[in-house]
């Protein structure tokens, strides 16, 4: 179970939300709903003077009676109406509050690693899966002050004939509780679950989705992804009917207390009433008032469950906010932010630096001491998971490292603020964003100031060796990209690729320019193209603002015009000059070119 303070903060957070969405209907959902389950101890009452009446043959008495019932009904009826109807309402805005505040949260975070840890992507899918509690944040609370004003009521009710019968209520203590415990066993199987979730979705998504569709085919896959889907799903389900067992047997036992007690109370009642203690009307007091309680005890049990649920939901929204504050607080210059420069002159130096990712001991870089000079153009090679992609994402403030520090022109790139420096960055990369929009916007949004500009965005498909795809789009600039919307163009995985480094050329002077295997998807010509266009921009933006631009590339054969290569093996960098240095050097560049060369051959 959560401790107090985060169960408080959960409520605030909770109240807050739906306050932030909609002040007029959150209050409005508490009053009306507040003040329906006050009518239906008070109908009790009304059926007490209806019988005390009959007994009587006082006829005014059992007319008034009946009034009052029929009144509290139609108060019931209306208290119902205006509830729900505000309550829709509210739940509407606040799924738009919500989500507008998630996306925020997770695309202004200046870092990837709620994305990349394991533990976070599973805290981020129950988070999604959560999304019903999420909507409507104020209603357990609501709800569950409405159960109890209207237990309050029956107590006050049940008192009047007896003070013993007020205890009635305490009877369902052990069922509350119980209904508690079970939602947190709940809760545990649901997290002990989330990881075998996410994995059952990426098995359907490879059935569903185009992507995997034809090496699904080619290998016959359709059989393993349903049998490993169903193993899946038979141990989710086997863990989640353990706990469904053990509730039900835990819960059976906690209401068997209160029927017992019910069974006392009504037996005292009629006992009192033989005696002549209290009137006729008193048992059919006691017995609807029983009835009521046995309900609104199971109301409360579903309505702590409720917010319990919605606690922990906010709980893991809260967790999001401020997972993205530390990655500000991270990424915060440690004192007045310096602005990133106009322009390099002396480059970019790496004193020391060593990373490991967060959530891991593993170091997947150390040791590294660099200089990338101004103006230069720097390709960086080795085998796959040599730390390639590391240093990419640290110079582009993805993460801060773990030891040593990274500097712009002598100034630490910590102290320069991220927002500022990614201004003056730009970059493509392998795993390239497929944004389906309009071709202008999917590669405008590059620099947003011109993602109407269709003069800017074709000088940038024309720097990106791209100039001839808007042509062979059905309406050039304007077309929709994608097949998930009507009327949207496919393209081929070399088209979206072009797409993708078209977007990194919306910025026409960045500081650093980042192409992480850009090539890729590209065949051979327009591979060799798009690299003379890079060389040839590359110097041009040398000449204006010493920009340096960093190539990450498996093809060796592209990198032989770098000012600098970089070799990194083992976790470091272990070689670094021009082609021509490295290959007289014989080292491992040599022996990797050499390998290479010999399979094109």
């Amino acid at each position: 179970m959560p401790e107090m303070p985060e169960v408080l903060a959960n409520l605030g957070s909770m109240l807050r939300s739906s306050w932030r969405a909609d002040r007029r209907r959150s209050i409005g959902a508490l009053v009306t709903t507040a003040l329906m389950p006050v009518t239906r101890p008070m109908r009790a009452i009304g059926l007490g003077i209806v019988a005390d009446g009959v007994v009587a043959g006082d006829r005014g008495q059992a007319v008034a009676g009946a009034l009052v019932v029929a009144g509290l009904n139609a108060a019931n009826r209306l208290l119902d109406w205006a509830s729900l109807t505000i309550r829709m309402r509210l739940r509407e805005h606040t799924v738009l509050f919500l989500d507008e505040d998630v996306i925020e949260l997770s695309a202004r975070a200046p870092g990837l690693e709620h994305h990349e840890r394991p533990d976070h992507r599973d805290r981020l899918e129950l988070l999604r899966t959560d999304r019903y509690y999420l909507v409507n944040p104020f209603m357990p609370v609501a709800w569950s002050v409405a159960a109890v004003v209207q237990i309050a009521a029956t107590v006050v009710v049940l008192g009047s004939l007896h003070p013993a019968l007020a205890l009635l209520p305490l009877a369902g203590v052990p069922a509350l509780l119980m209904g508690l415990r079970a939602e947190a066993w709940r809760e545990d199987a649901r997290e002990r679950n989330a990881r075998d979730g996410r994995l059952a979705i990426h098995l359907t998504e490879l059935a569903t989705q185009p992507a995997a569709a034809q090496e699904v085919r080619v290998f016959d896959l359709a059989d393993e992804l349903v049998d490993r889907y169903e193993a899946l799903v038979e141990g989710i389900e086997r863990r989640q009917v353990a706990v469904d067992v053990r509730a039900a047997v835990g819960q059976s036992a906690a209401w068997a207390v209160f029927a017992l007690a019910y069974m006392g109370a009504v037996g005292f009642v009629t006992g009192r009433v033989l005696d002549g203690a209290l009137s006729v009307g008193a048992v059919v007091l006691t017995l609807s008032l029983g009835a009521q309680i046995n309900g609104q005890l199971a109301d409360l049990v579903d309505n702590a469950t409720w917010f319990s649920r919605t606690a922990r939901a906010t709980g893991r929204y809260r967790w999001l906010a401020r997972t993205v504050a530390e990655q500000e607080a991270a990424l915060a210059p440690p004192g007045q932010a310096t602005p990133a420069p106009d322009a390099l002159h002396d480059g970019i130096r790496f004193h020391g630096v060593a990373f490991a990712y967060p959530g891991t001991d593993r170091t997947v870089l150390t040791g590294v001491d660099l200089h990338l000079p101004a103006g230069s153009t720097v390709a960086v090679v080795g085998e796959n998971g040599a730390g390639k992609t590391t240093l990419v994402k640290l110079l582009l403030r993805f993460y801060e490292p773990t030891e040593g520090r990274i500097t712009v022109d002598g100034v630490d790139l910590a102290a320069i603020d991220v927002g500022d420096w990614r201004a003056r960055t730009s970059a493509a990369f392998q795993d390239f964003a497929r944004l389906q929009l309009v071709a202008r916007h999917s590669i405008g949004v590059g620099r947003l100031p011109d993602a109407d500009d269709d003069t800017a965005v074709t000088r940038a498909t024309e720097r990106a060796a791209a100039a001839e795809l808007p042509g062979r789009l059905p309406d050039g600039l304007a077309t929709m990209l994608g097949r998930e919307f009507e009327e949207g163009t496919e393209l081929s995985i070399g088209q979206w690729q072009k797409v993708a480094v078209s977007r990194a050329m919306m910025r026409p002077t960045p500081l650093l320019l980042v192409l992480d295997e850009p090539t890729a998807s590209l065949d051979a010509p327009t591979e060799h193209e798009l690299f003379d266009r890079f060389t040839g921009a590359a110097r041009s933006a040398a000449r204006r603002a010493g920009a340096v631009t960093l190539l990450v590339s498996h093809r060796f054969s592209t990198v032989r015009t770098a000012d600098l290569v970089l070799v990194v093996a083992g976790r470091r960098v272990v070689e670094a000059g021009s082609h021509d240095e490295l290959m007289a050097l014989g080292g491992l560049y040599a022996e990797l070119y050499g390998l290479q060369a010999q399979s094109y051959s």
